[in-house]
């Protein structure tokens, strides 16, 4: 039996019923939900084509040469984007279920028309009419009616994006003269020529405005929708404030540098809406489809391939059997998922479904059962290589290549894991909680011969985005393909079919050698006569290899359409696929389809571009959303008087800057998407930031830290509070616990703000004469050659993080090898921070003797490294003590048994 086999694990509509829950997303059937899979697979082929083809929109046939679609511009290209996103928003997500305040309080007043009326009575009937229509247009109380309102926000979307495509020349035109200069509504719907005085007021306005203006709701209404209410209005508030901010009077306290110079609707609406530097299709849309989607795209085909479920069995195997093994398996297993997937909270509860109860099991309380789950799946967006979406924003905002913030974001993300690692362990410790028994678990060896070829995949990523410097888009380009190469062989190979398989494969490495040889083209298009002429073996030979990736699918597929009723002994789909499998082969009156090896491998393809889209729903309507702000900062010029504003409140003090820093990004990034906080925030703060001379890469990822705690943080911990309706534990206590477990990942970001090298950053030696975003870089190999920086920069720093993140866990669980009282957890406490961030406290003390008027100071490297070892010296004596402490009752125990 293997550990996935246990009885304690979560039933599928169990989790559908938690994300559910959370999510409030529709569960459709029939054509709504052909309707989503369609409109999703088109979102996944078109981003496809996209980071295939770029910007050109063309297709090669044989005879017929290459064939171009179209030739998009940025701008056109983002639009598309967001329109996909928009109308599966609106398809996925009700408006309303009938729960709210405005329905509820409907219902109550029918009823009391019932009660003092009568219910025959010709004012309740014609009230319970109008309810009744209104029901109809807008709400879906059981999530599973697409209602006509959708159906007109989806039509109102496709009409704006439309725009963009056929009237482009306009929209350029229209820059450079404003949007007044636009055809009115009445020229472009000639029908409405005649009744053009009714209008009104809209007469004037230009169809860009209205489609602009439009396109702004929009966005807000699926913000409402998919992300939250909360971050509607904010969003909104900031609009408003674009246009009434001069309202603010200058020569107010405070509040007097946010007065902005007065703006027309017309120009708030060019910018926000036909402007790709700022506004909703701005830098994050932009970085959405370049590198996002991509990579949400390979992180559903790595699920829906079954790499989710082998990864968990692979932690388990690893670590199961050891002390407190569930719970760390845990971390090994949602820290990886939660990489690819992006999603706290779906990976909290898909993951946590079956760890949470293995965790339990084994004498975990189910408080810190959800508390770890949730802990692990919210610091996968800060685990290297992939990350989450946030990641590649940093790449955008601070120019730097995704290579280079892997490499910096690397050590702070282990020092995070090997901290919940400890107290995990020390927990453990402290319960007498053993591991899994080995029959429960699958065997290692066996275990990874059978499926090494997901590990593949992350292999070349690493080494398109490290060895061969590729952009990170061509990297995950490359790397869907090699997975797709991967699964199509796997899914063909069996005992029976692998020498037809290799044989076919050989056949076309061949083939294909001797058509780049003679012609210089593949094999189709040598024999269509369209090759360059003969090439060299080496160049022929080159060709070849570089299409590998073509080569295996077609080998895999030919193979299967040979060998119809393969079964591969090693390849389990996720039971998504199977499920999808079985569905449209009923829906077509062939059940028989459903064990075809081709039909199932096409379903796969499917339903990994579908359950891609659908996970790239949020991200796209949140990076939509949060572009606005940074919209409306530009537009209005306040981002320099922003930052006086911060620098006035923090009084000069970095320690107070990176506390409210941390603050703000705690409170607004709860019950939102890490994405969303970070847009704000580096939009408000990362400039006062900088100027306090913080390493423009490591503020950036200060914050992205902070919003990753948002979600685990109560009392609006979402990821711990879908952990706990997978452990069935209180909520409010899962959020404490898996705040303290992470308690770690709010100490290290000031860590690496005050130390640099721990996130691999050295000062340039002409810093002073540089811009800020190019005062530091990330360190080479060659710069470890220089003892005083490997030294004194990195490894007393790094080590003094990794050791205080155990005082910490000391501190957090009250247990090392025996109990620690509160004295000794101050001290721990003491000990972790002087090990850990010895200048936070110092420039504190700095800061409030400088408001004293008793003089300030800097932290030396001396005064550094002393009060380092200060804190190391602290932490070996507590931690022999406790030692000493633990062993007596271990020998006591020893002495009574023969007795």
């Amino acid at each position: 039996m293997t550990a996935h086999d246990s009885s304690e694990e979560l039933s599928e509509e169990d989790v559908d019923e938690v994300l559910q829950e959370i999510e409030r997303k529709r569960s459709l059937r029939g054509a709504a939900a052909v309707a989503v899979a369609v409109i999703g697979i088109a979102f996944s082929v078109f981003q496809m084509w996209l980071a295939a083809k770029g910007f050109v929109l063309s297709i090669d046939v044989p005879v017929l040469g290459t064939i171009q679609f179209a030739s998009l511009q940025l701008l056109q290209i983002n639009a598309i984007h967001v329109t996909f996103g928009l109308v599966l928003a609106f398809l996925l997500y009700p408006s309303s279920t009938g729960d709210g305040p405005l329905a509820t309080r409907s219902i109550r007043f029918a009823a009391w028309l019932d009660d003092r009326l009568g219910p025959e009575h010709p004012v309740t009937r014609a009230t319970r009419g109008v309810g009744a229509a209104l029901a109809w247009l807008f709400v879906d109380p059981d999530f599973d009616r697409v209602t006509p309102f959708d159906v007109v926000l989806m039509f109102v979307s496709v009409l704006a994006a439309a725009y963009f495509i056929t009237d482009f020349d306009e929209i350029q035109r229209m820059r450079a003269l404003g949007l007044e200069s636009g055809r009115p509504i009445q020229e472009v719907f000639t029908f409405l020529d005649p009744i053009a005085g009714l209008l009104g007021p809209l007469a004037e306005l230009s169809y860009a405005m209205v489609l602009g203006a439009i396109g702004v709701l929009l966005v807000l209404e699926a913000t409402r929708r998919a992300i939250s209410l909360y971050l509607m209005v904010i969003v909104a508030a900031f609009v408003v404030y674009a246009r009434f901010g001069f309202l603010i009077p200058q020569g107010a306290a405070y509040v007097g540098v946010l007065s902005i110079p007065p703006l027309g609707w017309d120009s708030i609406i060019q910018n926000l809406w036909y402007n790709t530097e700022n506004g909703v299709f701005g830098i994050p849309v932009t970085v959405s489809v370049q590198f996002i989607y991509i990579f949400i795209l390979f992180g559903a085909f790595l699920e829906m391939s079954g790499a989710g479920q082998w990864f968990i069995d692979l932690a388990y195997a690893a670590t199961g059997t050891r002390r407190g093994g569930p719970a760390k398996a845990s971390i090994l297993a949602s820290g990886f998922m939660g990489t690819i997937s992006g999603s706290s909270i779906a990976n909290t509860v898909t993951t946590g479904a079956f760890t949470i109860p293995l965790m339990k099991r084994s004498g975990y309380r189910p408080e810190f059962a959800g508390g770890v789950e949730a802990s692990a799946s919210s610091g996968g967006q800060i685990l290297p290589p992939v990350m989450g979406a946030a990641a590649f924003l940093i790449v955008q905002y601070t120019a730097t290549p995704f290579r280079e913030v892997i490499v910096a974001a690397t050590i702070p993300a282990i020092v995070f894991f090997f901290g919940v690692w400890v107290m995990v362990h020390f927990e453990a410790v402290k319960q007498n909680i053993g591991g899994l028994d080995p029959s429960e678990l699958v065997d290692i060896r066996s275990h990874v011969r059978s499926g090494w070829f997901y590990l593949v995949p992350i292999g070349l990523l690493l080494y398109y985005l490290i060895i061969e410097r590729l952009s990170v888009a061509r990297s995950a380009w490359f790397t869907l393909i090699a997975i797709g190469a991967l699964i199509t062989l796997v899914a063909a190979y069996s005992d029976e079919t692998r020498a037809r398989l290799g044989g076919i494969f050989a056949v076309l490495f061949v083939g294909t050698f001797l058509a780049q040889l003679l012609a210089g083209a593949g094999i189709v298009g040598a024999i269509t006569g369209q090759g360059t002429g003969a090439q060299s073996a080496q160049a022929a030979f080159a060709a070849t290899v570089g299409g590998l990736g073509t080569l295996s699918i077609l080998a895999g597929v030919l193979t299967l359409a040979t060998r119809p009723r393969t079964q591969s002994p090693i390849l389990s789909f996720d039971d998504a696929v199977d499920e999808a499998a079985v569905s449209t082969a009923d829906m077509l009156g062939r059940s028989e389809l459903a064990s075809n090896g081709l039909y199932r491998l096409t379903v796969f393809l499917g339903k990994s571009m579908e359950s891609g889209a659908r996970t790239a729903v949020p991200v796209v309507i949140a990076v939509a959303a949060a572009g606005i702000i940074p919209g409306v900062i530009s537009v209005s010029g306040l981002g320099p008087n922003l930052v006086a504003l911060i620098r006035a409140v923090a009084g000069g003090s970095l320690v107070l800057l990176l506390l409210v820093t941390a603050v703000a990004s705690v409170i607004l990034g709860m019950g939102m998407p890490t994405t969303v906080t970070y847009i704000i925030l580096v939009s408000l703060l990362a400039p006062a930031l900088t100027s306090f001379g913080v390493p423009l890469l490591a503020a950036h990822l200060f914050i992205l830290y902070f919003g990753v705690i948002a979600d685990i943080t109560p009392p609006v911990a979402v990821a711990a509070y879908a952990a706990s309706g997978v452990a069935k534990s209180d909520a409010f206590q899962t959020g404490i616990d898996a705040f303290s477990l992470s308690l770690n990942k709010a100490i290290v970001p000031f860590a690496f703000i005050l130390s640099p090298g721990i996130v691999l950053l050295r000062r340039r030696e002409n810093a002073d004469e540089l811009p800020i975003r190019e005062q530091y870089r990330v360190v080479q190999l060659s710069d470890f050659a220089d003892p005083g920086f490997a030294v004194f920069d990195v490894l007393i720093p790094v080590l003094g993080v990794f050791v205080g993140v155990v005082a910490l866990a000391a501190t957090v669980i009250g247990f090392v090898y025996g109990p620690v009282s509160r004295l000794e957890r101050t001290a721990f406490a003491v000990s972790s921070l002087l090990l850990m961030a010895p200048g936070l406290a110092v420039s504190g003390l700095f800061d409030i003797t400088g408001l004293l008027g008793l003089g300030g100071g800097e932290v030396t490297l001396v005064m550094d490294l002393g009060l380092r070892a200060v804190g190391g010296v602290l932490f070996a004596l507590l931690l022999l003590k406790n030692r000493q402490r633990g062993q007596i009752p271990a020998e006591q125990s020893a002495g009574a048994e023969p007795t």
